[in-house]
């Protein structure tokens, strides 16, 4: 079965990452425990992603000429973290759920790693005829399964100079459907050269600018085909929302420039289980629930870039290379007209 969080992996990359369980099945743990579990088993993905999408949106400190224009192709490798792939579960912190093998602490998969084993947990619920019942659920694996240990995210991004020194950007990754997901992506970013103020006479060999940038990711994944819950219209969805401040500074040279940054990454995530979830014994015991929980974390990080862009008449091509609590590489192709 497809893992409910991964849809965002999946689609951005046009890949089709499988894993073995649903989170919804830890509903019959009750909603407590099943967001607790969710909490940490989703934010690793979720931030890995958000520094994805906000790299590569400057290939130069130096601004276009007035009236110019750049369309971008951009692809980036967010590199997964060990310490990103898996968490430390303490089952008192839980209500219900204990692990079969009588462990209280025990290191699980995030949604970007792997159980080499399964880890089967023990979970109580209240049946109202027999009383307190219990159930082994596997707990959800991730990626990690199938031997993946990056994020790779692209995007189109255009950028326009409407006044000297000035550039405003856009990039876009259309909503697109594939089996049962559905994501899009789309930000917005002004960018200004502090050293276009300086005199035209002096050719400044080094151009610093500012950067301010929004970046919206939205997806959905439809959980009705896979899930071994009944239910109606059971989805995921997640809205990740992200802002960027960059100061660059590189040479100013026609045809082969270097340049770098540093900056500051804000952004908040929210994942929705959604839907009509019917939890039963099988037998006699149905619990319906509706719209389960939603899961809201934050990303803030200082982020660090390196890069080289080489320019023949009006295309370029630049390679980056970003430190940050989720590093990364970036490529990007640009016609500039």
């Amino acid at each position: 079965m497809k893992n409910a969080i991964l849809f965002l992996l999946a689609v951005v990359t046009l890949q089709n990452v499988s894993a073995q369980e649903n989170l919804n099945e830890l509903l019959a743990a009750g909603i407590n425990d099943s967001k607790r579990f969710a909490e940490h088993y989703i934010k690793p993905a979720n931030d890995g992603l958000a520094y994805g999408i906000n790299n590569n949106w400057s290939n130069s400190a130096k601004s276009q000429k007035k009236f110019g224009f750049t369309l971008s192709l951009v692809g980036n490798a967010t590199f997964i973290n060990d310490e990103d792939k898996q968490f430390i579960m303490n089952t008192d912190d839980y209500e219900n759920i204990r692990f079969k093998d009588g462990s209280v602490v025990k290191p699980v998969a995030t949604a970007l790693g792997h159980n080499e084993e399964d880890v089967i947990v023990e979970v109580t619920y209240d049946d109202p005829i027999f009383g307190e019942q219990t159930t082994d659920i596997i707990l959800p694996t991730g990626i990690g399964s199938a031997n993946v240990n990056l994020i790779p995210t692209v995007f189109l991004q255009g950028s326009f100079t409407p006044f000297k020194g000035t550039e405003i950007k856009a990039r876009y990754f259309p909503k697109i459907e594939q089996e049962d997901v559905e994501v899009g992506l789309y930000g917005f970013g002004l960018q200004h050269e502090f050293t276009s103020w300086l005199p035209a006479e002096n050719n400044f060999p080094v151009a610093v600018s500012g950067l301010v940038a929004y970046t919206q990711l939205n997806g959905s994944y439809n959980l009705i085909n896979t899930s071994n819950v009944e239910g109606e219209n059971q989805r995921v969805e997640t809205e990740t929302k992200t802002m960027l401040y960059q100061l660059i500074v590189g040479t100013n040279l026609k045809i082969f420039n270097v340049y770098g940054s540093v900056g500051y990454l804000d952004g908040q995530n929210e994942t929705d289980l959604l839907g009509r979830y019917r939890v039963s014994d099988g037998i006699l015991f149905t619990e319906e629930i509706v719209d389960p929980f939603s899961v809201e974390s934050e990303i803030t990080g200082v982020v660090a870039t390196v890069g080289a862009q080489v320019k023949l008449g009006f295309f370029g091509v630049n390679a980056a290379y970003t430190i940050a609590d989720f590093s990364s590489a970036s490529l990007g192709m640009n016609f500039s007209f």
